[in-house]
């Protein structure tokens, strides 16, 4: 039975009663999706048996998956970074030189 501020939600065929705020709803039944289809796609393939190793694989999987995301969102950061940067010390360096002569 869900009780106020839970959420039921199947995770490899079994059920899970989640305390969660209602507005966090959609993303908690996003991710038990989510974590569902990473862990039968384990399951399937046959080289990992029993659901806490499924389970423990499906979430080194995804932390793997985060922390690359998260690797190159953080490089493209840097290389944004890096690209104003120059356009600031050019905007600076044409500020210093109004003329065009070299100092």
């Amino acid at each position: 039975m869900t009780q106020p501020n839970t959420v039921d939600v199947q995770i490899m065929d079994k059920p899970y009663c989640i305390a969660c705020p209602p507005e966090e709803r959609d993303n908690l039944e996003n991710a038990a999706r989510y974590l569902d289809r990473k862990m039968r796609e384990i399951r399937s393939s046959g080289k990992v048996i029993g659901a806490d190793r499924v389970a423990v694989m499906a979430a080194l999987n995804i932390t793997h998956e985060l922390l690359h995301k998260h690797q190159r969102e953080t490089s493209n950061a840097r290389e944004q970074v890096q690209d104003l940067l120059e356009r600031v010390d050019s905007a600076l360096a044409d500020d210093s030189n109004p003329t065009g002569n070299a100092p």
